[in-house]
């Protein structure tokens, strides 16, 4: 079983790789894969830098947490195990989508022209 006792994080991990197996995307068994470090080593990025390597309506998958920092200038899809409260309202704000994992994975479940940030 999964060593964080967080049946949040253990159903994200679970949906991860049957989604991985289902479709043959790696993109899903990767991101399991960073989400499933320690805590000190788990991916965070701001929502600036997401800006700034992104093109208007990209998708992107942040295995870890998106932060505040910075500014959102072009709508994008952002899907993440967590945003912080600035985040999410910076990226609606610039016409964008914030998006949990499993919603992400469902809506893109072959990971085409999905950009993993932060793996």
């Amino acid at each position: 079983m999964s060593k964080n006792r967080n049946p949040i994080h253990d159903n994200t991990m679970k949906m991860l790789r049957t989604a991985s197996k289902s479709s043959g995307a790696n993109i899903w068994l990767t991101t399991a894969n960073y989400l499933n470090k320690s805590i000190s080593t788990k991916r965070k990025v701001n929502v600036g830098k997401i800006s700034n390597i992104t093109k208007k309506d990209e998708v992107v998958l942040i295995p870890g947490k998106v932060l505040g920092g910075g500014t959102v200038s072009h709508r994008i899809v952002v899907g993440a195990y967590s945003f912080t409260k600035s985040a999410t309202i910076k990226i609606k704000n610039a016409g964008g989508e914030v998006l949990s994992i499993p919603i992400f994975v469902k809506r893109y479940p072959t990971g085409k022209n999905v950009k993993l940030i932060g793996g």
